[in-house]
C-alpha cells in the first residue's frame, strides 16, 4: 500500500513516484491493465531507451552516467560512465502494486540515479524487474521483495541517495503524462512532517511504499532537462 501527502497550490495533483510511476488522484479507468501485457510491448530498441534514459537529466550530468538498457531477460549495461550516475528507463512494475498503472505497457519512466541511489534503491527496481520477468504475480512479488530483504539482498537507502526525472519524453500513467520536471530524495520509511512535505505552501511531495520500505520526497523544478522551462507549473 502507498500513503501519499500531496502539497497544496500545485495544481490538483496527488503524485506517488517510486523511480517508474507518477499516479494522479484520477486514476487511470479502473480494470484496464488487470495482467502483465506481451513482453515485447515492454521493450525498446537499445538506442531509443539510452536516448530517452539519457533525457533524465541535464546533459553535464548525463554524458558521464552508466547506462542500463532492459531486454526480455532484465536490465544489463550498456554504457558505462565515470561520474557515478546510472541512467535508465524504468517500467510500470516498480509502482505500487495497487496502483492501476501497474501493468501499463506504455508507461516509461527516464530516471538518472546519483551515486548512492544506484547503491542502494537501483537494486529495489533491478529485484522486481527480475521476478516479473521470471512471471511472478503481484503476491509473488511482494513474497519475493520480502525475503530478498530478510536475505539482506537489498541494502538499506543511503543518506544523500536522489535522483533526476527531468525528461519531457517520459510517460508515466495515463493521466499523469510527463507530468513535471522533479528531483526525487529517498530516505527509508519516515513520517513526511519531518521533512514539511504536503504541508500548505510546501514545495516536497512525499510518497512512502512499504513494500520497497522506502519514503520518496518529490520536488517540482522549473526547468526539463532540455533547458527549456516547464510552462504547465505556471
Amino acid at each position: 500500500m502507498i500513503e501519499m501527502t500531496t502539497k497544496g497550490g500545485f495544481l490538483t495533483l496527488g503524485i506517488a513516484v517510486f523511480g517508474v510511476a507518477v499516479q494522479t488522484m484520477a486514476q487511470s479507468p479502473a480494470g484496464k491493465y488487470q495482467k502483465m501485457a506481451a513482453i515485447q510491448e515492454y521493450l525498446m530498441t537499445q538506442d531509443a531507451e539510452i536516448t530517452l534514459a539519457r533525457s533524465a537529466a541535464p546533459e553535464s550530468i548525463s554524458k558521464d552516467a552508466d547506462f542500463l538498457v532492459m531486454d526480455a531477460h532484465g536490465y544489463h549495461s550498456a554504457i558505462k560512465g565515470r561520474n557515478g550516475f546510472v541512467c535508465v528507463v524504468q517500467r510500470s512494475w516498480t509502482a505500487g502494486l495497487d496502483e492501476p498503472d501497474f501493468w501499463n505497457p506504455k508507461l516509461r519512466a527516464p530516471i538518472c540515479y546519483n551515486a548512492a541511489a544506484a547503491r542502494s534503491f537501483l537494486p529495489r527496481v533491478l529485484k522486481r524487474t527480475e521476478l516479473v520477468l521470471a512471471g511472478k504475480s503481484k503476491q509473488e512479488l511482494a513474497s519475493g521483495m520480502n525475503a530478498a530483504f530478510e536475505r539482506k539482498e537489498i541494502p538499506a537507502i543511503e543518506p544523500g541517495s536522489m535522483c533526476y526525472m527531468l525528461s519531457k519524453r517520459g510517460y508515466l500513467g495515463d493521466q499523469a503524462g510527463h507530468w513535471h520536471p522533479h528531483v526525487m530524495v529517498y530516505a527509508p520509511e519516515t513520517k513526511a512532517e519531518a521533512w514539511g512535505a504536503g504541508l500548505p505552501g510546501s514545495p516536497i511531495f512525499s510518497a512512502s511504499d512499504a513494500l520497497d520500505r522506502v519514503t520518496v520526497f518529490m520536488i517540482p523544478v522549473a526547468k526539463w532537462s532540455d533547458g527549456s522551462l516547464d510552462s504547465e507549473s505556471h
